[in-house]
């Protein structure tokens, strides 16, 4: 009998596919992951979510068994987010958060104990053609997470199993609902990934120190004061303080960019031609199963997630460094992000951080 360990979080997504691999007669064994200590704001709902888990698996009838990776996920996925943030930059830790965590650590722990594979509850395919794995969207796209799963490698994507590939989430909350789950009607988790949603800004206050400056226009002219410029993101409109500006032509503020160097955000008003970018340049890109033989090829790209697919041509520039242009103009592409590549089929053909973009 095939052992499946399942990354339980406490939601719908893993406590169905757990159901679904005991189903079909695997040997099913639920882990739940511990990767933040709580601090006094209390944000967290892992206890929450460890009851539920308790309940879901006695339920289901299967063991379950929890870890702590607050270490290694303050190690490995934390820092580097603290460092994107001090740097201007607005990173990804949920892309960090699988490579690192979910496939790293978590994958050790089952591989350990004699697992033949793990589980997750991503909405996202895996197939093997000629003992290579290959990442596609899934079924649902309205919650497609192969986004999410664009830095993992051969060995990652070879030991993993995505029971709901096929499945929509109305489905996933249907069976929930059948097998009287405790969850199923459970709202999905947001914010950062194994944080918790929380007051973002006064959250990371706590790590970085803020360094208030001057908002300024494309000419100079100062608008306003920030509170810091890792609070602050490429095409942001909302919590700015500017929107009185006697002289303004009473459009939206809109944030353009950071220039780290004055310690100034520049913004303008209305949809700013500043805003849009002709193509990007993206590093450490991990392409799954490997780099394609042309060195330009046109494929579709999302910059985001949720992002409809756009169409772009891509030159490599070496096994690490991509060129990206864009068929028509992007608004708001954002340096820390990822881009994720994909081809008519669906497939993902991998992902790297946008380094910078041109216009």
């Amino acid at each position: 009998m095939e052992t499946v360990v399942v990354g339980m979080s406490g939601g719908v997504d893993s406590a169905v596919s757990a159901y679904l691999l005991k189903k079909e007669g695997k040997n099913v064994i639920a882990v739940f992951m511990i990767n933040w200590e709580e601090t006094d704001d209390g944000a967290c709902t892992s206890e929450q979510d460890y009851e539920d888990v308790k309940r879901v698996c006695a339920k289901i009838g299967i063991p379950y068994y929890t870890v702590n990776y607050s270490k290694e996920y303050y190690d490995r996925v934390f820092k580097y987010f603290l460092k994107e943030y001090s740097e201007g930059r607005t990173p990804n830790p949920d892309v960090l958060c699988n490579r690192e965590i979910k496939f790293g650590p978590f994958l050790e722990f089952a591989n350990k104990i004699g697992a033949d594979k793990i589980a997750t509850g991503h909405y996202a395919k895996v197939i093997e053609k000629n003992n290579k794995y290959y990442l596609y969207k899934a079924k649902d796209k309205n919650k497609d997470q192969s986004y999410f799963l664009n830095q993992l490698n051969q060995k990652q994507l070879k030991s993993v199993i995505f029971p709901l590939a096929d499945i929509e989430k109305t489905k996933v909350r249907e069976i929930a609902k059948e097998l009287k789950l405790s969850n199923a009607s459970k709202k999905d988790s947001t914010g950062v990934c194994f944080i918790g949603e929380r007051n973002f800004k006064k959250f990371l206050k706590n790590f970085l120190p803020a360094k208030p400056g001057k908002i300024v226009t494309t000419t100079g002219e100062i608008v306003g004061e920030h509170d810091g410029l890792m609070y602050y993101t490429i095409g942001q409109r909302r919590g700015l303080n500017i929107g009185g500006k006697i002289n303004g032509n009473g459009k939206r503020w809109f944030v353009l960019d950071k220039d780290l160097t004055k310690n100034q955000l520049i913004v303008s008003q209305g949809e700013s031609e500043g805003l849009f970018s002709k193509g990007l340049f993206a590093e450490n890109f991990n392409w799954i199963p490997e780099i394609p033989e042309e060195k330009e090829f046109k494929c579709y790209a999302k910059f985001r997630y949720r992002q409809p697919d756009q169409d772009v041509k891509v030159i490599i520039l070496d096994e690490k460094n991509i060129k990206i242009v864009f068929d028509k103009e992007q608004r708001a592409i954002t340096p820390g992000q990822y881009v994720v590549l994909y081809n008519k089929d669906e497939m993902c053909l991998g992902g790297g951080v946008i380094k910078s973009y041109f216009k």
